[in-house]
């Protein structure tokens, strides 16, 4: 059935007049701050120690307005007659939020979890330079990203979870299968080996044909 002429206009106003008839409510900011999400997108939160310097995140970035610079230092040997290795050390890491889209895309394929969503807001600046923020400023809006919520109890089991649980019920299964005793048979009986059946290897034994 084809809606009559007219319908979609009729239910715009009936909006309308819903609102209009609503009290309206004002936020007192910025003397009262907002309620906001659990899963605000307000600025980006760097955890320095998990950063490994991938470089994943400046790449995948779709404004290029993630700047990092590393340099390598040589780690000694753990052990004595193991070999050296290198490793990635973090200088900058600076996010241009002027450019910045507020995509995630960088949160999203940090493989080490060193970047978080905060939901801080108040970052303006007066000078659009001064939006491009460096590691000490995005290590101090970490300390703002909201802790992680609580795992929907319908939710199914992490892959990481139950792949350990299955691997502890499969040793303890094994466990269990092996015997803890020794069988229950009779033990062979013990041959004298002397005359008098003393069990003594060095008595002289008995002769077989009897006495001469």
């Amino acid at each position: 059935m084809a809606p009559f002429p007219g319908s979609g206009l009729a239910k715009g106003l009936a909006v309308t007049l819903r609102t209009m008839t609503r009290k309206t409510v004002t936020e007192q900011y910025p003397d009262v701050q907002p309620d906001l999400p659990p899963r605000t997108r307000g600025v980006i939160g760097l955890f320095e120690e998990n950063c490994t310097v991938c470089m994943l995140c400046a790449r995948e970035c779709p404004d290029w307005c993630i700047y990092i610079d590393s340099h390598k230092e040589t780690v000694p040997a753990a052990a004595p007659g193991g070999r050296e290795r290198s490793r990635n050390v973090l200088d900058r890491f600076a996010i241009d939020f002027s450019l910045c889209m507020y995509c995630g895309i960088c949160i999203e394929v940090c493989p080490f979890d060193a970047l978080f969503w905060s939901p801080e807001f108040e970052y303006a600046e007066t000078d659009i330079r001064e939006l491009t923020h460096e590691r000490d400023k995005l290590r101090e809006w970490m300390w703002t990203v909201p802790a992680p919520p609580a795992l929907d109890p319908a939710a199914e089991e992490p892959k990481e979870i139950a792949a350990a649980r299955k691997t502890a019920e499969k040793l303890a299964a094994a466990t269990q299968a092996e015997p803890t005793t020794l069988p229950d048979e009779p033990l062979p009986p013990t041959r004298p080996t002397g005359p008098t059946g003393s069990g003594d290897p060095t008595a002289p034994s008995a002769p077989e044909g009897g006495e001469s």
